[in-house]
């Protein structure tokens, strides 16, 4: 792959195979991960739906022990 200017950003055209690999299509978002000093990996990010059918998926196996406390989780 090639790095090329984009306007005052950077950027590279995934080989075809990969595109097919990862399901993506054009308005896809993508995660860009660093595997080390020279590798990358890139990840497709999960859709609304796919993100909605893994909320449905887990819908009721929260034990009745657990509590969950809203405050406590946006503390800084």
């Amino acid at each position: 792959m090639q790095v090329s200017k984009w306007g005052n950003s950077l950027a590279v055209r995934l080989p075809a195979d990969l595109v097919d690999k990862l399901g993506l299509k054009e308005g896809d978002d993508i995660e860009l991960l660093s595997l080390g000093k020279h590798q990358f990996g890139v990840e497709r990010a999960l859709t609304l739906d796919e993100r909605f059918a893994l909320l449905r998926q887990a819908r009721g196996r929260l034990s009745e022990t657990v509590e969950i406390d809203r405050d406590a989780t946006h503390e800084r």
